[in-house]
């Protein structure tokens, strides 16, 4: 990769809950949900939590992600 390229488990924050690689029955490989996703989810019931009413899915999906897209970025800073 060229400097400043980013590999995929950067980009969504490795694993939430690591564990070793399994391939199943279908041949895929699976290493559980990613970081990326699973703040993404916790930012879904917290809006959800607080919202009185349902914001259209594709914008609540979006707002979900940008905020787990800060919360990766927040873990790069050094105190």
């Amino acid at each position: 990769m060229g400097a400043g390229a980013m590999n995929r488990e950067d980009i969504n924050g490795g694993p939430a809950f690591p564990s070793e690689v399994v391939t199943t029955n279908d041949g895929w490989l699976h290493s559980g949900m990613t970081l990326r996703d699973y703040f993404a989810a916790k930012a879904l019931v917290g809006l959800l939590s607080t919202n009185g009413s349902l914001a259209r899915a594709t914008d609540l999906a979006r707002v979900c992600y940008q905020l787990s897209d800060e919360m990766l970025k927040a873990r790069e800073d050094k105190p």
